[in-house]
């Protein structure tokens, strides 16, 4: 069965292919349809919401099941920022290492019991018939003080779960632990009702 996973985003576009795909699914992204999709402004208030956005996006342009994840990270000593804005907090155009520094410049000094922080990811589900669904994954963990690893994308060097940072663990580790992981075996459970 196809599948369309609506993101520009290519290390997430990875990681759900690499837990869809041996559910049976024909995943597909934008490089199959031969172009870029117009971008779609991610309004909502929730992860849930902008999720469903940007999945009820790839439905109009594909006709297929389409699936969208919108993720970020909550750091409690900042009221839960950077939140929904995760990955634009440093500006725009998004790049992982400003805003890497903006979190680790705003945490400095900072003890590491108040460090805590948090991964959410939120999967929407839509269907050409008009059912639609969310689940949602967190991660607890906290913040380094430095960046550690070459692995990951995002914030993964200064997000330090229980298996590790996620920029030193493998990938199959990250899975395990991670929001995306947590959210993407809901997603399995949850779509088998639909099908």
């Amino acid at each position: 069965m196809k599948i369309f996973i609506a993101t520009k985003n290519k290390h997430k576009l990875i990681e759900l292919e690499r837990i869809l795909k041996p559910m049976g699914f024909d995943v597909l992204s934008e490089i199959d349809f031969n172009g870029n999709f117009p971008d779609v402004e991610e309004n909502g208030e929730t992860f849930a919401e902008n999720a469903l956005i940007k999945a009820k996006n790839g439905l109009i342009n594909t006709g297929l099941i389409s699936v969208a994840d919108d993720s970020g990270l909550c750091v409690d000593y900042l009221g839960g920022k950077p939140g929904i804005y995760t990955a634009r907090y440093a500006g725009v155009p998004t790049d992982d290492n400003k805003n890497i520094d903006k979190l680790l410049s705003e945490l400095k000094g900072v003890e590491k019991s108040k460090r805590t922080a948090k991964f959410v990811s939120a999967i929407a589900c839509v269907f050409p018939d008009g059912r639609q669904f969310t689940v949602t994954g967190e991660c607890n963990g906290y913040i380094a003080e430095k960046r550690l690893g070459e692995n990951g994308f995002g914030y993964d060097p200064v997000f330090i779960s229980e298996k590790g940072c996620f920029a030193t663990i493998s990938p199959e580790d990250k899975d395990s632990v991670s929001h995306r992981g947590k959210a993407t075996k809901k997603f399995r459970d949850e779509i088998k009702k639909y099908l």
